[in-house]
């Protein structure tokens, strides 16, 4: 069989990259390669629509094994295991303490507590794990960044005092001074002093980390991949410097640290960020030790809330999935999917078990937990890696040429950039150049919130007063939510009426684009099938109540229909033409003011007719 196989590889020869290149320019029909095919990413370079041997071969580390330095082919030889997360508010410890052991038969394999720093007591511990085996599943905990130190320490003597294997207990506790000073805008640069205290404590504990990198929140305020990632890792490098200038040995401190990396909806960016993340990681440990061992990188994934929404919330499933799928097939330690319902409501029970069953199908049906780098070979893939490597290195030297990450989270430069691109994207948002599917695209149009009201997190808190620049932190479909929520307070829903008239293919184009164009703002949109005359249209419109008329024509027929329905209307609703024909000037001299099409600007043109609309 084997030699059947050579002999059939051997009967064909591999296409030439001119080859290739020849038959997609003939499959585009004339149109442009450049813009049709070249991905020109958000990360700043663009990634060709096929590529060789020949191009992979040339990369570095191509050959590298799954289990080896720099690990870019993942942490483990044998399997590609993870554990399932899911994090608890700890109020009541009694209560946390059944939700734990109830999750725990089903499915779950890693618990992350949130402790109140009031809370924080041995006897709390004490019922907190009570009936928990320590020692078999992966413990995370988070609380005030002031009572970690104690924390670490109640939870040694609580391991000691059951008798634990010290080699066996696995987990972390989320102390990062760093994210709570970018974020709050808070200078905590005295707290670092607690990070040493706290490698120590666990320092019979090789896989108890005591230092989080939550680079997950850069992800959560719309960080693009390169950023969260060249962040990530200064981030790390800040807290070896400050460990290995206390006297912590770097092998100590890096087996001490947990990434907490956020993971978006760009499927394959995400994948190639964490295999980049591994083999960056393993670069800078190296240069503080030479143990490898030490140099792998121990990720938790979190979805991202930046994308998810309050309006058609299920599609949020969709995120999700793609997001965990992304993370498992990028090798991690550790997977929390949030709940589809999170950006509204405290999760229900219902939601928090789709996310559990999120990463079970994965293993269960899917089996991505037995399959090692899959990526692996892939020629887009390993050069989507090189090139997002290489964006990401780009930013961690130039923070490293600020002084590292606590200089520049001092000086604000961080904070401005993650501000200026979250922005960024919330005015593409709003123009349509980022698509948020039931939000700005395709919106339900029959739906209301029905009480449901956006959870947005308050990132400066504390009541701090600082001059440290923080993290303005709103979901992408933020905008687009609140103009829908004032619209559902109105008097009146208001209604939008497509008059459709003339040719059929361009009016009902033109109809299914404004439905979904005005839909956005909570209007209820009436499409139709065809009127015969522009006067016709006019009286169904006002005979069902409109409140905006939408002319759907085509070009050259604006020019006959488009002034005589406007004056036919006579104001006594909004008149808007669907598109941008060549006679705009003519119809605007006539006295139409509104245009709707594919380069409007579809958040700010709805605050307008809502303002119209006295809404």
């Amino acid at each position: 069989m084997a030699d059947s196989k050579e002999r059939l590889f051997s009967d064909f020869t591999a296409p030439s990259r001119q080859e290739w290149r020849e038959k997609i320019e003939v499959d585009l029909k004339g149109a442009d390669y450049q813009k049709k095919m070249v991905w020109r990413t958000k990360e700043g370079f663009s990634m060709e629509p096929f590529y060789l041997k020949e191009d992979v071969d040339k990369l570095p580390l191509v050959n590298a094994l799954p289990g080896e330095f720099p690990y870019v082919r993942g942490n483990k030889a044998a399997d590609n295991e993870w554990y399932v997360r899911q994090d608890i508010k700890c109020e009541c410890p009694k209560e946390a303490n059944t939700k734990a052991l109830d999750i725990l038969n089903k499915g779950v394999t890693s618990l992350g507590f949130c402790i109140p720093k009031d809370k924080v007591s041995a006897e709390y511990i004490e019922t907190l794990l009570d009936g928990i085996y320590v020692d078999c599943i992966e413990l995370n905990f988070c609380t005030c960044q002031c009572k970690s130190l104690e924390l670490a320490q109640i939870l040694v003597a609580y391991f000691q005092k059951k008798g634990a294997d010290a080699q066996k207990i696995e987990g972390s506790i989320s102390f990062d001074p760093l994210e709570k000073m970018i974020l709050k805008g808070k200078d905590t640069t005295q707290a670092l002093a607690n990070a040493k205290a706290l490698v120590e404590t666990f320092a019979a504990y090789p896989k108890f980390r005591p230092i989080a990198v939550n680079a997950y929140k850069l992800t959560n305020a719309g960080a693009y991949s390169y950023q969260d990632l060249g962040y990530a890792l200064a981030w790390g490098n800040e807290y070896m410097a400050e460990l290995t200038e206390a006297g912590i040995a770097p092998e100590l401190a890096a087996q001490s640290l947990k990434f907490n990396l956020g993971i978006n909806g760009v499927y394959f960016m995400e994948i190639a960020k964490l295999r980049a993340a591994r083999m960056l990681w393993a670069q800078i440990v190296s240069q503080y030790t030479s143990d490898q061992e030490s140099a792998k990188m121990h990720v938790c994934a979190f979805t991202t809330t930046y994308n998810m929404t309050v309006f058609d919330s299920y599609v949020n499933m969709l995120r999700t999935q793609t997001e965990a799928m992304s993370a498992a097939l990028g090798g991690v330690d550790s997977i929390v999917v949030t709940p589809f319902d999170a950006p509204y409501e405290v999760p229900t029970e219902f939601a928090e078990r789709i996310a559990r069953n999120q990463q079970l199908l994965l293993k269960d049906e899917c089996h991505f937990d037995r399959m090692v780098d899959v990526a692996g070979g892939s020629y887009f893939i390993e050069e989507l890696t090189n090139a997002l490597a290489g964006q990401a290195w780009k930013l961690f030297l130039a923070v490293e040429e600020e002084g590292g990450f606590l200089a520049a989270a001092k000086a604000g430069s961080v904070q401005n950039t993650i501000n200026e691109t979250n922005a960024s994207r919330h005015a593409n948002a709003g123009k349509r150049k980022e698509f948020l599917l039931g939000t700005n695209q395709f919106p339900n149009f029959t739906e209301k919130s029905e009480g449901k009201q956006p959870l947005e997190a308050c990132c400066k808190g504390c009541g701090c007063e600082s001059n440290i620049p923080a993290i303005e932190t709103s979901r992408l479909a933020s905008d687009f939510e609140s103009l829908r929520l004032t619209t559902e307070k109105a008097a009146k829903t208001p209604v939008a009426f497509m008059l459709t008239i003339g040719n059929l293919a361009m009016r009902q184009a033109r109809a299914q684009f404004s439905c979904n164009f005005l839909a956005a703002a909570g209007y209820q949109v009436i499409d139709n099938l065809g009127f015969k005359a522009v006067e016709e249209g006019v009286d169904a419109a006002i005979a069902a109540g409109a409140d905006i008329v939408v002319i759907c024509s085509s070009d050259d027929e604006y020019a006959e229909y488009a002034i005589p329905a406007y004056k036919y209307l006579n104001g006594r609703a909004l008149y808007v033409v669907a598109g941008a024909p060549a006679c705009t000037e003519e119809l605007k001299a006539a006295g139409i003011e509104n245009f709707i099409n594919v380069k409007s600007n579809q958040l700010e043109t709805l605050k307008e007719y809502n303002a119209k609309l006295g809404i």
